[in-house]
């Protein structure tokens, strides 16, 4: 059962980052400072003309290096946490909010290295790439985009950002840990009212 939940849940994952990595490069590429787009579908046809397919993809593998580790980060701290606050499990919105909130806060910390990498990769930050005379007209690659960080600023560079990723994070993963919580424990009042009717 177990390893059909994690087969499940990479396929998921493959999927997902599949259709969300495009459109995260467009949403970047659209908050850079001084943007040439002029919306999301000058964005679109402006980078498949002149950079192709591929560059809507240039972080697909560093958008799964990253998920994998945040998700494992996050469950395995929402769980603690539930251990410390709620180890009777019985439904307390208040615990489910904090512990998810701290879940992402903690996964979002840990993870920002790959996310600053995966926002270089769909960037491409041109002025500071041609600055630093990058062979090739393109940065690919996890590994290339790690040296690329650490060249432009160091090892304080892969924390570029870390507190508004986590402040982002937290009322996201507190929202929908609730909000699962709270279905979890109203569909199984219902079934438990429903069983000595049908019985």
């Amino acid at each position: 059962m177990l390893c059909w939940k994690s087969i499940a849940g990479g396929t998921a994952t493959l999927i997902h980052d599949a259709v969300m990595t495009p459109a995260e490069a467009v949403k970047q590429r659209m908050q850079m400072f001084n943007s040439p787009y002029k919306g999301v579908l000058h964005c679109i046809r402006v980078v498949y003309k002149t950079e192709g397919i591929r560059a809507f993809y240039w972080s697909y593998t560093t958008q799964l290096t990253m998920n994998v580790p945040f998700q494992a980060i996050h469950f395995m701290t929402y769980e603690f946490m539930q251990e410390q606050l709620n180890p009777c499990r019985h439904f307390n919105p208040l615990s489910h909010m904090l512990s998810g909130a701290l879940a992402g806060a903690t996964a979002a910390a840990a993870t920002t290295p790959l996310d600053v990498c995966k926002t270089l990769l769909n960037t491409q930050e041109n002025l500071k790439l041609g600055m630093l005379k990058t062979k090739g007209r393109h940065l690919s690659g996890m590994l290339n985009a790690c040296r690329m960080v650490y060249k432009l600023g160091g090892l304080p560079a892969y924390f570029k950002g870390v507190q508004a990723r986590v402040i982002y994070q937290m009322p996201s993963t507190a929202i929908c840990w609730s909000v699962y919580e709270f279905f979890k424990y109203f569909i199984t009042q219902r079934q438990s009212q429903d069983l000595p009717a049908s019985s």
